[in-house]
């Protein structure tokens, strides 16, 4: 029995230390606590001094580029062309402007973008379209020569009463729907 006691003494010892040891601290640690010693603080943030931050890189840069002028269109009347129909007198061709801008690069980022110069280095040359404005004769085309289209065509200084009439003589190439030829040799209002 009387070696039971020195067991329970170291026993009774172990768990002192053990009780005098920090949350997450191993006993081995803190045998100098249950000897009697302080400890320094398991972790204390560790103060660096703040290294001061990076200017950032400011680069300009002149950028010229080139850029299309659009032509504009114009139309013209013109009495020689019938009327509906539509002709391309001249081409339009684009321009071309040159356009200079300064721009700026922060940290290799473009972060601005201004406009510095714009020149016309050519001019466009403006489109122009004739609309016919001619009024187109009506013919029909029964008859070589113009026999207008109308409910009745008359031989011109004949004895009938129109409304239409035409200036002889007028082959007929057709069928002779007026009834021009009267003679039926082919050649109307020869008389």
């Amino acid at each position: 029995m009387g070696r039971t006691i020195p067991i329970i003494a170291a026993m009774s010892a172990l768990l002192a230390i053990g009780a005098c040891t920090e949350p997450g601290e191993s006993p081995a640690t803190s045998s100098n606590a249950a000897a009697g010693a302080t400890t320094s603080p398991a972790s204390e943030p560790a103060t660096t001094s703040a290294s001061p931050t990076p200017s950032p890189s400011i680069e300009q840069r002149t950028v010229t580029k080139t850029r299309k002028v659009p032509f504009k269109t114009r139309r013209v009347n013109d009495p020689t062309l019938a009327k509906g129909t539509t002709k391309v007198r001249q081409r339009g061709v684009a321009g071309i402007k040159t356009v200079t801008y300064k721009v700026t690069y922060t940290d290799g980022a473009k972060t601005d973008t201004k406009l510095v110069r714009e020149v016309v280095t050519r001019k466009p040359v403006t489109r122009i379209i004739a609309v016919g404005t001619k009024r187109a004769r009506s013919c029909d085309p029964n008859y070589s020569g113009c026999v207008p289209i109308a409910s009745d065509v008359d031989c011109a200084g004949g004895s009938g009463n129109g409304p239409a009439y035409v200036q002889g003589p007028v082959r007929v190439i057709g069928s002779d729907i007026y009834d021009l030829d009267r003679d039926g040799d082919g050649i109307a209002c020869d008389t």
